[in-house]
């Protein structure tokens, strides 16, 4: 039998595209609400990576101003539409032309490029995460390839076609050879508000846009700045020039809901800021730091949040929770399920320190689940905790405990993707566990082969799982019953639990500190210089 293994990670560090370490957060220098974007390294000549995009700049702990992308992959044939909420949208383009007026219509066009660009580069992926791409790409650059890390729909690995081979893993070859860009062009005229424009008139990037009644876009209204920039794939991105507390105001009430205790919405503001920050070079290849949706953390209309979760981001503002004065890799996700998950059983390579298997729950008393299922949990641990765990934190969350059916039909369609050749299954199996008990390696056996989805790839391929916390046992022919805990990939703060402990008079303090112990809490101005990629964890 043909056997593939899925969602292999690797040893753990941070590169960005041309040396740019992803640990740089914090960049000396004056207070800039728009500070320039610097130009991007120049390609190597007779090939490139991908199409040349200028960087992002730091995140000023003075100022601190992301830039998030409010839509991704902009290209035809759809128009793009920018309505005013009040007043006039200011379109500047690149070469200084101004054009004002209640709302645009703007369209495309090819123009032919100067010079023919061959593009030319080796493919690693795709991969369930950013997180295990980011770990893939550290491994490459460890045998001396210049990878990055790009998501042109799903997270990949890229380097120049001529890297040395990784380590793990077999790259397979992506070329094409451009000979047009494609370009936004104002598709109607401006009406009122006037400009120098007229109707197909060829909009020279980066656009800048000011909207100071505020931006409508996808039932939301957004402050800005804005900015219009190519990406890497040839596309378009509408790119908001966000404070950082502002951010925040659209994060915190869609990650965990502006319902949740006072003291649960600050430790969501806490995290989120510092999951901002750590992250910022998430999208560094297309030349801003941030999405605005579930691949990043979630950003709605800011003008959405309530009072208490305003008093929430107020409260907290500007703190951050770190580690060796680096903000720590603030993961969180919305029910463990009673225990929480080490970092390399999400995601693999080496763990943090801060993020440790735990059972989560009182540690004293008659609820003192750790004394009855002591760490690791093996199957038969598995299924005892699920069974009993229900004095945990969080327990009330409806995905807490979950059963569901999977079929042969379904789990053949869930991996034919990666591993067309298995056909219908037979049998699967639990390969290895964590110490939280959740599952690393998962080996489904079929007609015509087997394949090994492991970590998060367990979840992208079959994702009717809530979580990696289950057990599995075939109960008819072709049908396999998946009865697991939690909701996401475990590490860090459960959501369900923080609120929990906040009903029960826990504080800010206390509930960061259960989840990521050793950590502190520390105003962002007072983080530490970034350490050399060699050195940080």
């Amino acid at each position: 039998m043909k056997l593939m293994v899925l969602g292999r990670s690797w040893g753990r560090r941070s590169l960005l595209p041309a040396g740019i370490w992803l640990g740089s957060l914090l960049v000396a220098g004056g207070c800039r609400a728009e500070p320039p974007a610097p130009q991007a390294p120049a390609q190597p000549q007779g090939s490139s990576l991908h199409w040349s995009v200028p960087l992002a700049p730091g995140v000023k702990p003075q100022d601190p101003v992301l830039w998030v992308a409010l839509a991704a992959h902009l290209r035809p044939p759809e128009p793009l539409r920018l309505t005013s909420a009040k007043g006039n949208i200011t379109l500047v383009t690149g070469t200084g032309r101004r054009i004002s007026a209640p709302g645009l219509v703007l369209g495309w066009q090819m123009l032919p490029l100067p010079e023919p660009l061959q593009i030319s580069r080796q493919v690693l992926g795709p991969f369930a995460s950013f997180e295990t791409a980011e770990t893939a790409a550290h491994s490459w650059r460890q045998q001396g390839a210049r990878a990055v890390v790009a998501h042109p729909g799903e997270w990949e690995v890229w380097a120049p076609s001529g890297s040395p081979a990784p380590a793990a893993g077999k790259p397979r070859l992506w070329q094409q050879l451009q000979r047009q860009r494609q370009v936004l062009v104002l598709a109607s005229p401006p009406g009122a508000g006037g400009g120098d424009a007229s109707a197909s008139a060829v909009l020279e990037g980066p656009l800048q846009l000011d909207a100071p009644g505020g931006l409508r876009w996808k039932g939301g209204v957004y402050a800005g700045p804005f900015r219009l920039q190519g990406d890497a794939y040839g596309s378009w991105s509408l790119v908001e020039q966000v404070p950082l507390e502002r951010y925040l105001l659209g994060v915190v009430p869609h990650e965990i809901g502006a319902g949740a205790p006072a003291a649960a919405l600050e430790a969501q503001a806490v995290l989120a800021r510092t999951w901002a920050l750590r992250n910022q070079g998430r999208f560094a290849v297309d030349g801003y730091h941030l999405c605005a949706d579930t691949q990043c953390q979630v950003y709605g209309d800011p003008r959405g949040a309530g009072a208490a979760v305003k008093r929430a981001v107020v409260a907290t503002q500007s703190l951050v929770l770190s580690w060796a004065g680096q903000p720590i890799h603030a993961v969180y996700h919305a029910s463990n399920g009673g225990v929480s998950a080490g970092f390399g059983e999400a995601w693999g390579g080496a763990g943090l320190p801060y993020l440790k298997p735990a059972i989560d729950a009182p540690n004293s008393g008659p609820q003192a689940l750790a004394r009855r299922f002591p760490l690791p949990l093996g199957a038969p641990g598995v299924q005892d905790f699920l069974a009993h765990g229900g004095a945990a934190y969080g327990a009330d969350h409806p995905r807490f405990r979950w059963t569901r059916s999977l079929d042969a039909a379904q789990i053949a369609k869930a991996v034919a993707a990666q591993a067309p050749q298995v056909g219908e299954p037979q049998q699967v199996d639990v390969l290895r566990r964590g110490a939280s008990g959740r599952v690393l390696a998962l080996k489904i056996v079929g007609q015509g082969g087997e394949v090994v989805l492991q970590l998060d790839a367990i979840r992208r391929a079959l994702r009717p799982l809530p979580s990696t916390l289950f057990v599995v046992q075939k109960v008819a022919p072709g049908q396999w019953l998946f009865e697991g805990g939690g909701f996401g990939h475990g590490a860090g703060l459960s959501q369900a639990g923080a609120m929990d402990l906040a009903q029960r008079g826990w504080g800010l303090q206390q509930i960061l500190q259960h989840y990521y112990p050793g950590t502190s809490l520390q105003p962002l101005a007072g983080l530490q210089p970034p350490l050399p990629p060699a050195e940080r964890r």
